[in-house]
């Protein structure tokens, strides 16, 4: 084990922001009770905003940032985690409160961290990360009509920001689940790909970015939206009676237009989704429910690989919403 590392630092002075790669010690972390040597990390939004100007969640500087990372135990905590075991951290406000995972070590507490499932690797786990636990989630939501509503069958969902790693995810595993998926998009090249993830269909953003009716025909009997602003109002308004609306984003704004009208007439439910405030053993079940319902083979078709340096050049343009790919971080590149 080296006593030396790279890492991204993110620094903040008079809110002049500066962000680099530099040489940290070990003794650099303060504070956990597990060091994870890290493989893999990725590049979500909430990232982007963080590396450009703190995104307004970061207090203390330096920080070292990457709220996702995967990798193995070098020095356990005696009960739980031993070396050499597989590990993944998603959410837990990493990269904000505590160091993060642009970092080729980490240093955390055992709560944060689950061991990786079997049939699941570093690399896979960052192709997914907490966009993946989302997607994932969402899927679950929706097929809750059935479940927990005890209503009839899942036929035909909406999943809007499909290209995105919230929506790639959702696609596949509501594919999986035998639902009839219709996928919506603002980039019409990546129709053919949707299909080969399980998409049956493919609808132009354009034609959801319009005033949303008071409602309107019911088409969908569950929505998996990560988008939100006139998108979600419109999906909102077309969602079936009993219907479940798992949202999760807010990518085309914050507002939300719509009407008391498909949740007293139609008893659609609206359903927020959170997977960074979820128990350690919520997100191991998820993890472990990632093998059988995902074809990595397919997923990688749709991811680009970075390092370190390489990724301060690339989060403006996921901000810009110029990203064509997910974007999976090698630390050690």
């Amino acid at each position: 084990m080296a006593d030396s590392f790279k890492a991204v630092v993110l620094n903040n002075q008079n809110e002049n922001f500066t962000r680099e790669v530099k040489e940290l010690n070990l003794d650099h972390f303060k504070d956990g009770e597990v060091l994870v040597k890290i493989d893999f990390s990725d590049l979500n939004f909430k990232d982007a905003m963080i590396l450009k100007d703190g995104g307004k969640l970061i207090k203390e500087y330096p920080r070292i940032p990457g709220i996702d990372f995967a990798g193995t135990v070098v020095e356990g905590d005696g009960e739980e985690f031993k070396e050499g075991d597989k590990v993944i951290l998603t959410g837990c406000r990493a990269g904000e409160l505590f160091d993060g995972g642009y970092s080729q070590y980490a240093k955390v507490k055992k709560d944060q961290i689950t061991k990786a499932p079997n049939g699941i690797n570093s690399r896979q786990a960052m192709i997914l990360g907490t966009a993946g636990l989302t997607g994932l989630m969402c899927a679950f939501a929706v097929k809750a009509r059935e479940e927990l509503l005890m209503q009839s069958k899942v036929n035909d969902v909406l999943v809007t920001g499909s290209t995105g790693g919230v929506g790639m995810v959702a696609v596949m595993v509501l594919a999986k689940m035998g639902i009839n998926v219709t996928a919506i998009t603002g980039k019409p090249d990546k129709a053919e790909y949707l299909k080969e993830l399980g998409a049956k269909n493919v609808i132009d953003r354009k034609e959801f970015e319009g005033e949303a009716r008071l409602i309107d025909k019911g088409t969908w009997d569950g929505v998996v939206d990560s988008v939100g602003g006139n998108i979600l109002s419109n999906a909102i308004a077309q969602t079936k009676p009993k219907g479940i609306v798992a949202i999760c984003g807010n990518a085309s704004g914050n507002k939300l237009n719509t009407s008391v009208i498909p949740f007293i007439l139609r008893a659609v439910k609206l359903w927020g989704i959170d997977s960074v405030n979820i128990s350690k053993k919520r997100k191991e079940y998820l993890w472990g429910e990632f093998p059988a319902l995902l074809d990595f083979n397919i997923l990688e078709k749709s991811v680009k690989t970075a390092g370190l340096e390489e990724l301060l050049n690339i989060y403006p343009d996921m901000l810009k919403g110029n990203l064509k790919n997910k974007v999976v971080v090698d630390v050690n590149k």
